[in-house]
């Protein structure tokens, strides 16, 4: 009895052993990945775009052979683009010693959270979307290849005076570093162009009823009301403006750029600066859109375009450097001109020594359910 149970403790030991083993070659085999971004809750639907730009990525660069002969592995992260959970993603990654390189966050107040983590553990990462201009700044450890805040509230600023010609800007904002960042720089432009901002009203991203102060701004008639925020709370500001008998024209930032603004037949004129126009680009972008279509089944928006190419970032750097950390930070920053940029779908994406980048912004605008590249763009 004593021998039959000494084999069957062996076996199961040899087992165990046996099965640690494979997980323990497998992961030495694959590449890890690790993608931040609100998977769940109400701007979920932006992290759709970055998961499905980062699988199609890593699709592409397995089908080829992997980085040095090793598949890549995408590992997602959930966190809401809430600080908090933000924050304890981003420690799950920077504990982890396989991990050389995060994609992600995409809120700016989730990826301020996380900065100080990865600036600790001396781990890189590259944002396809956080947009404040604080996040350079702070940490050698991030870079990002999407335009700033100061960049994009400048060019609406000279888009809603030079393009639309409006005189009177009311501006509605979102209580976050996102939208704060925009409502700062718009504000700053608006006063060297003489576009008059003639009231702000503030909310947080929670509140359901805008009511009480969009009757406010209907005593002030502006040409046009400015939204720095994301679209769950946007389309019922601009259905409830309607309401109230509002005719201004609305606009705003990339945050308003979703699927969810084409459902409200009130937002119909509704236009939005965007790093990311299908028909602004060429053969390759042609083929990322079709492949995108082919894998999803949906459109792809300007979270997908931006993350192929930041996970296409990732994988040059490990490809060339290995997996060390400081290494992979040192590949990055010397990707400092436009000789040696990296080439993407998005344009070529070079960083300064703050790890920003200088990218194109363009002006989408919803018309008859559909988002359509404006008639004119700024020069």
């Amino acid at each position: 009895m004593k021998r039959d149970l000494s084999i069957i403790l062996t076996l199961i030991f040899m087992l165990s052993l046996l099965s640690f083993s494979a997980r323990a070659r497998a992961q030495a085999e694959t590449i890890k990945i690790p993608v931040a971004s609100p998977f769940t809750g109400p701007l979920a639907s932006f992290g759709e775009g970055v998961k499905n730009g980062a699988l199609l990525k890593a699709d592409e660069i397995n089908a080829g052979g992997g980085i040095n002969g090793k598949m890549v592995e995408i590992v997602l992260g959930d966190e809401l683009c809430d600080p908090k959970e933000a924050a304890a993603v981003a420690t799950k990654f920077a504990n982890d010693p396989t991990v050389a390189i995060v994609i992600g966050h995409l809120c700016s107040s989730a990826t301020l959270a996380a900065l100080p983590i990865y600036k600790e553990a001396k781990l890189p990462a590259i944002t396809p979307a956080s947009t404040n201009p604080q996040i350079g700044k702070s940490s050698p450890y991030y870079f990002r290849n999407v335009y700033k805040d100061d960049f994009q509230g400048d060019f609406l600023a000279r888009y809603a005076k030079q393009v639309k010609n409006f005189k009177k800007i009311a501006i509605f904002y979102e209580v976050n570093d996102y939208a704060m960042g925009l409502k700062k720089a718009f504000i700053r432009q608006a006063r060297k162009l003489g576009l008059r901002v003639i009231g702000a009203e503030s909310y947080m991203a929670e509140t359901a009823d805008f009511k009480a102060q969009l009757s406010k701004f209907k005593m002030m008639r502006p040409d046009a009301i400015f939204i720095p925020g994301y679209a769950p709370q946007a389309t019922l500001l601009i259905s409830q403006a309607r309401s109230l008998g509002l005719k201004c024209a609305f606009f705003g930032a990339d945050g308003l750029d979703d699927e969810i603004m084409l459902k409200n037949p009130d937002a119909d004129g509704l236009f939005v600066t965007t790093p990311f126009l299908v028909d602004q680009g060429g053969a390759q972008v042609q083929d990322f859109v079709k492949r995108y279509r082919e894998k999803f089944s949906i459109e792809p928006n300007w979270f997908a375009a931006n993350t192929y190419d930041a996970v296409g970032l990732a994988a040059a750097a490990i490809a060339a450097v290995g997996l060390d950390r400081e290494k992979v930070r040192a590949y990055l920053a010397g990707i400092s001109s436009k000789e040696k940029a990296y080439q993407g779908i998005t344009g070529a994406t070079y960083f300064d020594k703050n790890g920003d980048c200088l990218k194109a912004a363009f002006v989408k605008t919803i018309k008859d359910g559909k988002w359509v590249s404006a008639e004119k763009q700024l020069q």
